[in-house]
């Protein structure tokens, strides 16, 4: 059967609509997967300056409405251990995308370079890059912790 032009048209609209309705569908869970290298979805934050409630300026982090959409999910991400033996021994230390000498503590990065991490196994500090699992909490309020925790932490293959 042959169609007619008016019959074209309306078969290449409900196909658009079709289209679309997938692509709107998918819009979530796009959002919500993990990329390849997670420490570049942590860059999608700026800082503002805000006052206390003791009237000190100090920076707040504004995240990205992209990077809020992992806040409480399970990431994966890979880097270098930087020991904080003072703030509780082996179940907590930072983990880095840079390695040891070029971190946010040493002065070449900024803190979005950096994770808090809080896990129950023993991670022994290595010069090589290491992979965590965790559920990401993004921090804006608490100034005695870092913007980034990964809490429930668990080393996984490399």
């Amino acid at each position: 059967m042959l169609l007619g032009n008016g019959d074209g048209v309306t078969l290449f609209l409900s196909v658009m609509k079709i289209a679309l309705l997938y692509i709107f569908m998918s819009i979530p869970v796009l959002c919500a997967a993990q990329t390849g290298n997670f420490w570049n979805t942590l860059a999608q934050v700026h800082f503002e300056n805000k006052q206390d409630k003791n009237g000190y300026t100090v920076e707040v982090p504004v995240f990205s409405t992209y990077l809020k959409t992992f806040q409480g999910k399970r990431i994966t991400l890979k880097g270098y251990v930087i020991p904080l033996e003072e703030v509780g021994g082996s179940g907590k230390f930072m983990l880095s995308s840079l390695p040891f000498n070029l971190c946010y503590f040493c002065g070449a990065a900024g803190p979005e370079t950096a994770m808090e991490v809080e896990t129950k196994e023993k991670v022994k500090f290595s010069t090589r890059s290491i992979m965590m699992e965790g559920t990401l909490m993004l921090n804006d309020r608490d100034p005695n912790h870092h913007i980034y925790i990964l809490k429930e932490a668990r080393l996984v293959p490399n």
